[in-house]
């Protein structure tokens, strides 16, 4: 089925830059520069995500746009004056590291503020039923943010910036937050940890981000307790065990949550050849987990779906992954063909890891009260 779907991303976003870095490591004493330096967070795999979308015409059946930086009382919601303060003089003053993993440019403090705000208005014009669903291409990405804090190439929290706004916009009461980037949405987690409006949901490589992380025993606190799902997979955890997360995990917990909207923080980092994780899924794979969460998406809140996109960090391969989450959400196929898509399916986990992984789950839905 076609629908409308909004695609927000601007060229400024593309300009934050990381400084000189090979990988994660910064250029100086053992670790020797070399002609392509950069940071894993660098603006190509987005960058030629958006051109695959022009180059398969697919950019011609979607709603394209920009938008403006989030406002600074929206800001505020989340992050203190004192941190907002601290980043702004550090981007000023030509960049450098604001904290662990976070270095940042000339100029990043307002290129922040517009990958906020793209978030932002994604979430309002589906909400406003201006599109039936929309993807916001974040950079920097934010699902690692703390409000004082910045962590993991992330500086501002993007997706509860949006939610914030909506609920004061929208009335907004309840609000899904999937996350399967590879790491662990800490962020996201630490903000709404004792909130019951927010479900938030992690589906994550076990102790990969942050270091030795796995989460399946914080369920939140407070009026928040049981709002707080994390399903950690074990490395080269494969397609079959994504999917079946989802289905035995994620999309039960949507149901008995019924949110307003759901948010997917969408990191492509899962993918077979990312630098900073071990595992093993394709195209395909976010394929059919956006399909999975657009089923629920229809049958839960009218469709309301928006897609914020986080890490990954594989130039080569982000570009089909994402293309086949923007396919899945317009309904609009293009002739494009996954080069890798037949030597990564070759490359899936034997059937009994597979079994022994989806016992673990089996017991974390048992847990979940699933």
């Amino acid at each position: 089925m076609k629908r409308k779907t909004g695609f927000f991303f601007d060229e400024y976003c593309f300009w934050h830059s990381t400084g000189m870095h090979v990988m994660t490591l910064p250029v100086g004493g053992w670790v020797q520069p070399s002609s392509g330096t950069t940071h894993a967070e660098s603006p190509e795999t987005k960058r030629r995500l958006k051109n695959l979308m022009d180059v398969s015409g697919l950019s011609h059946s979607l709603h394209l746009s920009s938008a403006s930086p989030v406002d600074e009382q929206t800001l505020r919601k989340i992050h203190p004056e004192e941190y907002l303060k601290r980043f702004k003089q550090v981007s000023d003053n030509g960049g450098g590291m604001l904290g662990t993993e976070a270095p940042l440019g000339p100029g990043s403090y307002e290129i922040a503020k517009l990958s906020a705000g793209l978030a932002c208005a994604a979430v309002k014009a589906v909400l406003s039923g201006e599109l039936d669903n929309a993807y916001s291409l974040s950079r920097p990405p934010g699902h690692h943010c703390l409000p004082d804090k910045p962590m993991g190439f992330c500086f501002l929290a993007n997706i509860p910036l949006a939610i914030e706004q909506a609920k004061a916009c929208f009335d907004l009461k309840r609000v899904a937050v999937i996350d399967w980037d590879v790491h662990h949405g800490n962020g996201t987690q630490h903000i709404y940890w004792d909130h019951s409006d927010v479900l938030t949901i992690s589906l994550h490589q076990d102790g990969c981000f942050p270091n030795g992380y796995s989460g399946e025993d914080d369920i939140g606190e407070g009026e928040g307790t049981g709002y707080n799902l994390n399903i950690p997979l074990l490395a080269g955890a494969g397609h079959n065990s994504y999917i079946y997360a989802m289905t035995q995990i994620v999309l039960p917990a949507l149901e008995r949550f019924k949110p307003e909207l759901i948010i997917v923080a969408c990191g492509y980092d899962a993918n077979a050849v990312d630098p900073l994780a071990r595992m093993q899924l394709h195209s395909e794979s976010f394929r059919e987990m956006t399909q999975l969460v657009q089923q629920a998406a229809d049958n839960l809140c009218d469709g309301k779906l928006v897609v914020v996109h986080e890490g990954g960090y594989a130039e080569s391969y982000v570009p089909f992954c994402g293309l086949a989450v923007l396919e899945q959400m317009s309904g609009v196929r293009t002739e494009v063909k996954d080069p890798m898509l037949d030597s990564i399916r070759l490359q899936q986990p034997r059937a009994e890891f597979e079994l022994f992984q989806q016992q673990q789950l089996d017991k974390l839905k048992e847990k979940f009260g699933l």
